[in-house]
């Protein structure tokens, strides 16, 4: 089974940036797919970005061209950067994986992944 721990996360002004991480332990000998996912108060969750195992990513509009999904495989560790940080990127983010998917499933940031990260607090002021 695949364990997965947030590190990053915090207080950043609009316009900064910040990187997310998240590293995986258990059964990681292969490279399923990971993504993003994050939920502000009172709102529903959103994906932000998946990528699967050769590399492939997929990003929601509300991110894209600001935020980039990468991943360490010999590290096994997943990144979130982020940049030009707006107050409405503020929310908990949560690192998830979904084995035994190498390739995304269609629309996976829709979906509920099968496994999840703690969660780690992003706050964005203006």
């Amino acid at each position: 089974q695949v364990q997965l721990v947030n590190t990053g996360g915090g207080s950043v002004q609009a316009g900064g940036s910040m990187r997310l991480s998240c590293t995986a332990s258990g059964n990681t000998h292969g490279a399923y797919c990971m993504g993003w996912y994050r939920q502000a108060p009172g709102k529903e969750r959103e994906g932000v970005a998946a990528i699967d195992g050769f590399a492939n990513t997929r990003y929601a509009d509300s991110v894209k061209g600001r935020f980039t999904i990468s991943r360490d495989n010999a590290e096994n560790t997943l990144y979130l950067h982020m940049n030009s940080l707006i107050p409405e990127d503020t929310a908990m983010y949560y690192c998830a994986a979904d084995p035994p998917y190498v390739t995304c499933r269609p629309d996976i940031l829709a979906r509920t992944p099968r496994v999840w990260g703690q969660g780690t607090q992003v706050t964005v002021s203006s």
